[in-house]
């Protein structure tokens, strides 16, 4: 009788833990489709682009959708590493592929977004022709966007670079022929909208002229971006197969968020892909 009683009762338990078991499994699989994500942007045209042109795309794909600012350029990786948002949006490829590396995170760019150039702005020359011999000219002091600078006075024959340079890492020291004797004053990018005042010419990357409210078009040059300079939409490197990965491209790739660029992004240089389809 005993027997039967202790078999009874080992039945038993195994149904009720099987029971929770399952219920268990139910519970992780209803976590897994939960579809709230947090995306985190840079606070001015990116957060901007996440709420006008991204996040509503997602919410008609059932999302829910919150969307978090920042005021500098690490939090938002250190944000998506740590799981605490589930996208960014701020930075291009080299700074992406430059802060994994130094701070061992495994990161992926899914798609580049319409970008805002980097502009050479004057309060004392309107055109190019009009800028004088020995013009002091302030530049980025970080040395990414100090080539970005550069290239753009290449582009617009006001120097000459060393043709075996590195386009991206070029630096003062690579100018063969400066036409027009310029004088290069580099100074923390974040002062650059400031200087506009104070020198002939400042070489202003988009973000902090849209941040200091400069018109883009207002630039006597604008850059001819390259594509790895273009902001990218970002997530973990575990998550780039993920569906939302899938549906971030998918949105980005929508013509209804080229258009929403068009019309409230102007003046910012589309990648390639979206120039070339």
């Amino acid at each position: 009788m005993k027997k039967v009683l202790f078999t009874f009762i080992l039945v038993l338990l195994t149904a009720v833990l099987a029971a929770c078991g399952g219920s268990d499994k139910e519970s992780k699989g209803n976590a897994d489709n939960d579809k709230s994500v947090t995306l985190g942007g840079s606070a001015g045209p990116y957060s901007d682009m996440l709420n006008k042109a991204i996040k509503p795309a997602l919410e008609e794909k059932g999302y829910k959708v919150k969307i978090v600012e920042f005021s500098d350029y690490i939090q938002p990786n250190i944000a998506l590493d740590n799981g605490d948002i589930d996208a960014n949006l701020f930075q291009h490829s080299i700074y992406l592929e430059n802060f994994s590396k130094e701070n061992d995170m495994e990161l992926t760019g899914l798609i580049s977004v319409p970008t805002a150039p980097m502009g050479i702005y004057s309060n004392k020359f309107e055109s190019v022709e009009e800028i004088k011999d020995g013009a002091t000219i302030a530049i980025p002091n970080d040395p990414v966007n100090a080539a970005r600078t550069l290239l753009i006075l290449q582009d617009h024959g006001l120097i000459e670079l060393d043709p075996n340079a590195e386009p991206l890492k070029v630096s003062e020291k690579d100018i063969k022929t400066n036409v027009k004797n310029l004088v290069f004053q580099p100074i923390e990018a974040g002062q650059l909208p400031r200087a506009v005042d104070s020198v002939d010419l400042a070489a202003v990357p988009g973000n902090f002229a849209l941040a200091a409210e400069m018109n883009l078009l207002d630039a006597i040059l604008l850059e001819n971006m390259p594509d790895r300079y273009r902001n990218l939409v970002t997530v973990t490197t575990a998550n780039k197969d993920s569906q939302l990965a899938k549906d971030l491209i998918e949105v980005v790739e929508a013509p209804e968020f080229e258009e929403i660029i068009d019309a409230e992004f102007e003046g910012f240089g589309k990648p390639e892909w979206m120039e070339n389809r």
